[in-house]
């Protein structure tokens, strides 16, 4: 890795390729996706010892959550920016796996799948699972947006400020924007999401707001993603060729039922009676003992 500081730039050549054996590499990106996963996984292990529920709770959310997110992340991309290639030529979905293209649209919706799936399995309310999965994604959609930066990818339009990038390894770059910096908005995003990460976890271990008032940390959760990543969008450069002239790009159109949907949730947490948890209940007061009698 190279990083070179310049007059009014960062100079970006970062090497995206953590090791190499022959023709297989192993890539920043795909292990920022497995840390990711990690995080996760140990995060729901903390919920369940938190809240007493079994160790078998917490193992199953790997399986669904991990092959939930991984496959709505591919195929997300597959439909969302490039159906009629991907159509015409359905088996480089699992063959251009490597080539990159993962949608985090389509892993937002793989993962409640996977988690009305795992919900179901468990025996555990719906909204249980979804309050609880916002931590973990604010993040890891933070390291996972480290792995777009590591591999030069997903950035803004120029700018003159002062921490503008220029992603010399980018082929997009070089040929639209060289020698002009260009906006980080991987970092931008990154930044959005460990503050709702923060958030998040604030209102989880010290207000006990998931189970005062469920339903409220997934509202936050999907404000605090998918708001920011509307408003970042105008800043970026386009993703396909066809989102040329769109008002509107493709990510902020997918975000919008992600926004209204937790608008909707935290006025429902909000309006609805608070749950006193029986681990927080105030202990009943203890009736005093009426006085003996004397004997006479």
């Amino acid at each position: 890795m190279i990083l070179l500081s310049q007059p009014l730039s960062i100079v970006w050549d970062f090497d995206p390729v953590f090791f190499a054996i022959g023709s297989l590499d192993i890539r920043y990106y795909g292990l920022m996706w497995a840390l990711a996963i990690l995080i996760g996984a140990k995060f729901f292990d903390n919920f369940c010892k938190r809240e007493g529920l079994p160790s078998k709770v917490s193992e199953s959310i790997f399986i669904y959550g991990t092959l939930a997110t991984i496959l709505g992340a591919r195929l997300g991309h597959c439909l969302f920016y490039d159906t009629m290639d991907y159509l015409s030529k359905p088996w480089t979905i699992i063959t251009g796996f490597r080539d990159g293209g993962m949608a985090s649209h389509g892993a937002a919706i793989g993962l409640l799948i996977g988690l009305w799936l795992f919900s179901r399995k468990n025996k555990l309310p719906y909204i249980w699972s979804l309050d609880r999965i916002m931590i973990p994604v604010g993040i890891g959609g933070a390291i996972v947006r480290l792995g777009n930066l590591f591999n030069s990818e997903i950035f803004g339009q120029a700018t003159t400020l002062p921490w503008g990038f220029e992603f010399i390894r980018s082929h997009k770059w070089v040929t639209e924007f060289a020698p002009a910096a260009v906006h980080p908005t991987q970092i931008y995003e990154a930044l959005c999401y460990l503050a709702t990460f923060g958030i998040l976890c604030w209102l989880y271990y010290k207000k006990d707001t998931a189970r005062r008032r469920p339903g409220i940390l997934f509202g936050i959760g999907l404000i605090g993603t998918f708001l920011t990543r509307f408003f970042i969008e105008y800043i970026k450069t386009e993703q396909e060729p066809f989102e040329l002239g769109w008002t509107l790009d493709m990510g902020q159109w997918l975000s919008i039922p992600f926004i209204l949907l937790g608008i909707y949730m935290i006025w429902r947490g909000a309006t609805r009676p608070e749950t006193v948890p029986a681990s927080v209940a105030p202990a009943p007061k203890a009736h005093a003992a009426p006085p003996k009698k004397k004997k006479k």
